[in-house]
């Protein structure tokens, strides 16, 4: 947390586990503001997107993935196949 022209400001650690995770969300929210500044989207239509958030977000394909541990193991295995 810290500070730009006196506002608050949320940073993400890019070397953090869960930086994408958490990176995703925030992401959705900054186009989703720069299209209301833009006047691409109606408040209206803004509303109904943070209120429904994230049912209504189209920004990204969301999918469950395996822990990170056994991703690994998989990565581990086909790499170990292919030699």
């Amino acid at each position: 947390i810290g500070e730009i022209d006196g506002e608050l400001c949320l940073r993400l650690d890019r070397e953090h586990k869960e930086y994408q995770h958490l990176f995703e969300p925030f992401h959705a929210w900054q186009q989703m503001d720069a299209k209301l500044e833009a006047g691409e989207i109606s408040q209206e239509k803004y509303d109904n997107w943070r209120y429904n958030y994230p049912e209504m977000d189209t920004s990204e394909i969301r999918a469950k993935v395996p822990p990170q541990e056994l991703s690994d193991e998989l990565i581990k295995a086909l790499k170990k196949e292919n030699q």
